[in-house]
């Protein structure tokens, strides 16, 4: 109850009250931080012949012994393993420890991968693959203790219904309603999309009700996650039977697009006009500059994760909010696909795109 008190009459962001409950927190996330791979860590990554040179140079960074209990040879998927444990490790030992609304927040975070581990499973044994063997290709920060429990289920419906009811997602499953009986690969990736829309929305929504610098600092981070979205959506429906107004649908509301952006989206007919509809509006103008289909262009997924580096990234040059928790997780996790992607290439021996990936520092 008085964290309820103190929840509801003050805003988040006050440096008064802020580290009574917060402070030890954010202190420990901005120290994590600073273990962060800078771009000379990346350039003698980039230089290792093997994945052994590779394991050697990151005990020389803040990974320490991360990987000394592997025996050689080191495979990709071992490494990736062992970064997404260490990535757990250190968020669940904050969200064991913390108080509320801190740890509200902290658990807005790992429904996304909650929808994902959700969907992957809905996928599986829509294609007959048995639960036990999806279950391990689950992202670890999306696990939760019904997990264990609608596993047993055989069908897509039954595994549907499960989740309805048992899991943390249930509030967003009501907002998305759905036969459970039509669940194809179509209508699973629209549950997908009506779940982030749902989710995002309810998260940005909580954001706001915080206040404060959290609220400054997570809206337009949150803002600009929904647009990726709407935009990708409106790309990937190009190839859909889709009607126009069952895509605008599936956009979050909570962008900077939204209401007139949206509604231009909903109408273009390929990628050449969402293009123009993105150079409409000041802070995607430049968005696709440098995208193409060339040897040395990026993708506009590519630009989508430079983008969200940029402002993570400047989170942290404020204090008092929640955002560090959540820029801190999302940036390691670019750092993950660096390192993954670094690993990729030299495992496969081909090395021309291996400056791919984007730095964080």
């Amino acid at each position: 109850l008085l964290y309820t008190i103190k929840f509801e009459g003050s805003k988040m962001g006050d440096m008064t009250s802020f580290n009574i409950d917060n402070g030890y927190f954010e202190g420990l996330v901005r120290g994590y931080r600073s273990g962060i791979l800078r771009r000379n860590d990346y350039h003698n990554l980039v230089e290792c012949e093997t994945l052994d040179d590779l394991k050697l140079h990151l005990q020389g960074t803040d990974y320490g012994p991360l990987l000394a209990n592997d025996p050689s040879p080191l495979i990709v998927q071992t490494i990736d393993e062992r970064l997404k444990e260490r990535l757990v490790h250190e968020f669940t030992h904050i969200r064991n420890q913390c108080f509320q609304p801190l740890a509200q927040f902290l658990d807005y975070m790992t429904y996304g991968y909650m929808i994902d581990n959700i969907i992957l499973l809905i996928t599986g044994t829509l294609r007959n693959r048995p639960i036990a063997e999806l279950l391990p290709r689950c992202h670890p920060l999306g696990r939760f203790d019904e997990l264990a429990t609608i596993s047993i289920a055989q069908s897509p419906a039954e595994l549907f219904n499960g989740v309805m009811v048992d899991t943390p997602l249930a509030p967003f499953f009501s907002e998305c309603v759905q036969d459970e009986n039509d669940l194809d690969e179509m209508n699973i990736e629209i549950l997908r999309n009506k779940l982030y829309k749902a989710y995002l929305e309810d998260f940005y929504a909580f954001c706001q009700k915080l206040g404060g610098t959290t609220a400054d600092v997570m809206c337009p981070i949150l803002a600009f996650e929904a647009d990726r979205r709407a935009i990708t959506i409106t790309i990937n429906s190009f190839r859909t039977d889709l009607l126009k107004d069952d895509i605008e649908n599936l956009y979050p509301k909570c962008g900077r697009l939204y209401p007139e952006g949206l509604k231009f989206l909903k109408n273009a007919e390929d990628r050449d006009e969402v293009r123009r509809i993105c150079e409409r509006f000041g802070v995607y103008k430049d968005l696709y500059n440098g995208v193409g289909d060339g040897p040395n262009d990026k993708t506009l997924e590519d630009k989508f994760f430079e983008e969200e580096v940029k402002m993570l990234a400047l989170s942290f040059e404020q204090q008092f909010h929640f955002g560090v928790f959540y820029a801190f997780v999302k940036l390691k996790e670019q750092e993950n696909r660096n390192i993954v992607w670094i690993a990729e290439c030299i495992s496969q021996k081909n090395k021309n795109k291996v400056d791919n990936y984007i730095p964080i520092f």
